[in-house]
């Protein structure tokens, strides 16, 4: 009898170890899988400014899908995050900030602020989801090929293509999809 406890004493530490490398293994497979869908398909951002009240609080946290602009374009009135344009990264903005903002017109539309509205070719947009009607007027535009005039909801206090010009698409990181905290904010993004 104890030539068979020192034969299970012995497996113990194995057996210990055999333990130890599989809950490590499944960390490392886990740790992966999160790379993997925070790089391609979808991460949590959080909302630093108020450059899109009401529709999105200062500290809201909401998730940017990342994957269906690969499939299919970017729409008028999609909410996109995007890496710093290049007109703000030559006022020294960290290239790799991210801004968050609705997209108004894409490549071909005209856009113009009046009295008030913002027409995009030539028609006024109806828009239930700002803070306030603009302020300030804008000539019309028209959008270049590969990039988009974005604007935020907070029309009167926001950093946004009226003031610096448009965002090109290769700066889109992803469609802010919806909101997961606070819980009393909960839902889809529109």
């Amino acid at each position: 009898m104890a030539n068979q406890g020192e034969k299970t004493s012995a497996n113990q530490p194995s057996q210990g170890w055999a333990a130890l490398w599989e809950n490590i293994r499944v960390l490392l497979i886990a740790l992966a899988i999160a790379i993997v869908v925070r790089w391609l398909i979808a991460e949590p951002r959080y909302i630093p400014s108020g450059s899109m009240l009401p529709t999105l609080d200062l500290g809201d946290r909401i998730v940017v899908e990342k994957l269906s602009y690969h499939f299919q374009p970017v729409h008028q009135g999609d909410v996109v995050v995007f890496r710093t344009p290049p007109q703000l990264e030559l006022l020294g903005y960290n290239p790799q900030q991210a801004f968050i903002k609705r997209v108004i017109a894409t490549a071909g539309q005209t856009v113009s602020v009046h009295n008030g509205s913002v027409y995009v070719d030539q028609e006024p947009l109806t828009e239930p989801f700002i803070a306030a009607k603009p302020d300030y007027e804008l000539p019309e535009l028209t959008v270049p090929e590969h990039t988009f005039f974005v604007l935020g909801d907070n029309r009167n206090n926001s950093n946004d293509s009226h003031i610096w010009g448009f965002v090109p698409a290769e700066h889109i990181i992803g469609h802010a999809i919806f909101k997961f905290w606070p819980f009393n904010h909960f839902g889809s993004i529109i």
